[in-house]
């Protein structure tokens, strides 16, 4: 089995989107392209319920076929790996169904399987997990009710950056705020194997306006394969690693 390359948006929010189209929507049309959709909901720590706006995080996730949680702000660290990592696993837990299916019959899943042969597979997944190529553009919401949460946004992206760059498979990150200036969302942060770099970034974010998730998702899908995510890999290949195979 061929290693490839996991593709995710990962969208930190705390309340529901108020302008353009509908977020699960275009979390649906990123799915089909290939691309997972995990939301992480924030609440304040000293929130007692949840928002009625957080449901539109869970429905985001599901459409976008990827992994929700809500949590307080002290701890989005741990989530923001858990979720991640989490959603990988699913990804390829639903490549293998798709291949087990083509082999077996489509009426065969890996939860059919004996649990030796199911063991056998799950090790196969953890070891793709590990191996695989991950690209994960960050979309974070900056709008107003965001402002106090951003310095425990920007701490949680580096953790989550020295956790996968301990992974054997090469790491890609980029960051994009919205709502943006002029458009619906604005670049943060460049393709990058390493998020350390984002603490001379985080400071000029600047919170405020609507909320635009369902555009904000639909501009993030379309930052993957860009010129220069392109040049990124191709810089590492001329610097004697080893190409990834696709």
């Amino acid at each position: 089995m061929k290693n490839g390359t996991l593709k995710q948006i990962l969208l930190l929010t705390d309340g529901c989107s108020n302008k353009g189209e509908d977020p699960s929507a275009t979390a649906a049309l990123a799915y089909q392209q290939g691309i997972t959709v995990n939301v992480i909901g924030i609440l304040d720590d000293d929130e007692t319920e949840s928002p009625d706006g957080l449901q539109e995080v869970e429905d985001i996730a599901l459409s976008g076929g990827g992994v929700s949680q809500i949590v307080y702000s002290e701890t989005l660290s741990q989530t923001v790996q858990m979720v991640t990592r989490q959603a990988m696993t699913q990804t390829l837990q639903g490549f293998v169904n798709k291949e087990l299916r083509q082999i077996l019959g489509s009426d065969q899943s890996l939860e059919d399987l004996d649990p030796q042969k199911r063991g056998e597979i799950m090790e196969v997944v953890e070891d793709l997990g590990e191996t695989s190529d991950l690209e994960v553009l960050v979309l974070v919401d900056t709008s107003a009710s965001m402002h106090s949460k951003l310095p425990t946004v920007k701490e949680a992206l580096i953790d989550l950056s020295i956790s996968l760059n301990a992974r054997i498979g090469r790491n890609r990150f980029c960051i994009y705020s919205f709502p943006g200036k002029r458009k619906d969302i604005q670049k943060v942060f460049d393709w990058s194997p390493k998020l350390d770099a984002i603490s001379t970034v985080f400071p000029k974010l600047t919170s405020g306006g609507i909320t635009p998730t369902g555009p904000a998702i639909r501009e993030a899908m379309y930052q993957f394969g860009k010129k220069s995510l392109l040049r990124s890999f191709r810089h590492e290949d001329e610097s004697g690693m080893e190409e990834a195979g696709y």
